[in-house]
């Protein structure tokens, strides 16, 4: 199992009351820290408004944060935990994660959900369309990034959908990982969020799920890619640890990282919500996964 890290963005208040400057400057440090201690892979969440409540702090903006951030790291992987598929037009979704896989020389991943924030999708003009809708709507966005994503430079992707279309649209340049970026659909819905993962994903990112909740459903995602005929066996499952959940450093943390583990799940990631503010906390951090099993490299 690998881990990696969420870094401070604002959404969870870490940065209320600090200049942008200073905050930015911030995260750039905690991921590069991340780096430096062998962690896997950097994400960051797809917020627009603070959570629980909106404040007016600081969250920065996902796809802008993580091109800067392929920028100025060498190695880490570097993906959201996971996109609202509602704020963005899926076609131009699959050209960024493109263009940024350039820029990172082929270390990102997408990862895309059906959104869940009311108040940002208000706020911002979305409307907020029910489950149902939103579910409907990552199906066809997923159609359209999957062709999208199709390698060749002469494949042109056309789909008609109810939610998202493209006729004849091209993709170049290509990402460097091939045969694509891969695709992490994030979600804990067993009878849509889990089939679409089965039909179009590389990976499933259950959110919040405690070792024995996901010891429970690790045999109906595997179901849900027996339905379709597909190999189980490739749809890898990761889990986002809630950094509330997380605790601090020591044994509790230790047996918890250890039963994510034992699972054999590919990866878990989870903001270390204190490393906004302490240099050590991300390598308290470190030798409490080592010391759960977890090898870092």
């Amino acid at each position: 199992m690998r881990v990696g890290v969420i870094v401070p963005q604002g959404w969870t208040g870490e940065y209320d009351g600090w200049p942008a400057e200073r905050a930015w400057a911030r995260t750039v440090w905690v991921a590069q820290q991340a780096e430096r201690l062998a962690f896997e892979s950097v994400w960051l969440f797809d917020h627009l408004h603070t959570v629980p409540v909106p404040t007016d702090e600081i969250t920065f903006e996902s796809f802008t944060s993580l091109a800067a951030l392929a920028a100025l790291t060498l190695r880490v992987r570097l993906g959201q935990i996971v996109i609202c598929n509602g704020f963005r037009n899926p076609a131009l979704v699959a050209k960024m994660i493109c263009t940024m896989d350039v820029i990172s020389g082929g270390r990102m991943e997408l990862g895309i959900g059906a959104g869940w924030k009311r108040d940002e999708w208000l706020a911002y003009g979305y409307g907020f369309p029910d489950t149902h809708e939103r579910l409907a709507a990552l199906g066809d966005a997923l159609e359209v990034i999957s062709r999208m994503l199709v390698p060749g430079r002469s494949v042109h992707a056309t789909y008609d959908g109810r939610y998202a279309r493209v006729e004849d649209a091209i993709n170049v340049p290509k990402p460097i990982q091939q045969p694509r970026v891969p695709i992490m659909v994030g979600g804990n819905g067993p009878n849509v969020t889990w089939r679409l993962a089965a039909r179009f994903a590389d990976e499933l990112n259950v959110d919040g799920m405690t070792p024995a909740e996901l010891r429970e459903a690790l045999p109906v995602i595997r179901g849900r890619c027996e339905e379709i005929g597909r190999d189980p066996a490739t749809l890898a499952v990761s889990a986002h640890i809630w950094w509330e959940r997380l605790g601090g450093p020591g044994e509790r943390r230790r047996e918890l990282i250890a039963a994510y583990r034992e699972l054999g799940i590919r990866r878990v990631m989870t903001l270390v919500r204190e490393a906004a503010d302490s240099d050590d906390a991300l390598e308290a951090f470190a030798e409490d996964c080592r010391a759960a099993g977890v090898e870092l490299d």
